[in-house]
């Protein structure tokens, strides 16, 4: 399936998360996924979809605990990244392109939904909060990763939005998925039971300048950013920003980076 006619908050996700390499820094939460799969319990047998599955960090766990799986998304690069993962892992994944805001299949389809820093980016949080309690069967739970506000992936985010394009009407911001209230508050009237729980994920870099040069060259947010300011003569601004983001982050005490990347847990359980 290819998507068409997409909104414009369709297509600047898609080209925000294409222009990078995310294939070369996904090993930072690559683990998350399999956590992820851990505590939400997936079984052998279930059907199991994964909501922005870029390149398959908890779709390919799931599938490996015998899941059913589906990974979508809606950026065509990352799904072809993700095949090439399964297949090196011995694992069959279904990929699927389509939009966490509507996800094309019926209702109650689903033992399982799982979602690792993707939903989050969806623009409509209470849209996409919807479409995950619908597709799943009664008795069925989800389990989503989402980074903090106040956390240090949270506050990257925050150093790098003065430099970012105003939001297509309605965005809301992704860290939101991280606060207690703001997703009970999208899951209120769904059916679904929640319960959360706290984590975290270590980043570790050689040095300041690495961990730059890393994200500068391929985090797809970044790398737009570039194409918008560079020629602007803004270039060297955003890299001082993204530089002093990871010496604020920092803990290592020396001259590598390390700090734990914070992000809630937020596990459901839809009514029988």
């Amino acid at each position: 399936m290819e998507l068409t006619d997409l909104t414009e908050a369709q297509q600047r996700a898609r080209a925000t998360w294409a222009a990078g390499n995310f294939d070369a820094i996904v090993h930072h939460i690559w683990s998350v996924g399999g956590d992820l799969v851990e505590r939400v319990g997936v079984n052998p047998g279930d059907e199991v979809l994964d909501v922005a599955c870029g390149t398959g960090n908890a779709s390919i766990p799931a599938a490996q605990a015998g899941g059913k799986v589906t990974g979508l998304d809606i950026t065509p690069e990352l799904l072809e990244q993700g095949r090439r993962r399964a297949t090196e892992a011995g694992v069959e994944i279904e990929w699927v392109e389509g939009d966490a805001e509507s996800l094309p299949y019926d209702d109650a389809s689903f033992d399982v939904v799982l979602s690792t820093f993707g939903c989050m980016f969806a623009p409509s949080h209470k849209t996409a909060a919807a479409e995950i309690a619908r597709v799943l069967k009664p008795g069925g739970r989800f389990g989503i990763a989402a980074w903090t506000p106040d956390g240090n992936i949270g506050k990257f985010f925050t150093a790098m939005a003065p430099f970012s394009p105003e939001p297509p009407p309605g965005f809301q911001p992704p860290p939101l998925w991280g606060t207690r209230d703001h997703v009970s508050e999208l899951f209120d009237g769904t059916g679904v039971a929640l319960r959360f729980e706290d984590a975290a994920v270590d980043f570790e870099f050689d040095s300041v300048d690495a961990a730059a040069e890393e994200y500068w060259e391929n985090f797809g947010p970044i790398v737009m950013l570039r194409s918008a300011l560079e020629p602007e003569g803004r270039g060297d601004e955003l890299r001082a920003a993204l530089r002093k983001s990871f010496e604020d982050s920092n803990e290592s005490g020396g001259d590598d980076v390390a700090y734990p990347g914070e992000y809630l847990i937020s596990l459901g359980t839809k009514a029988a």
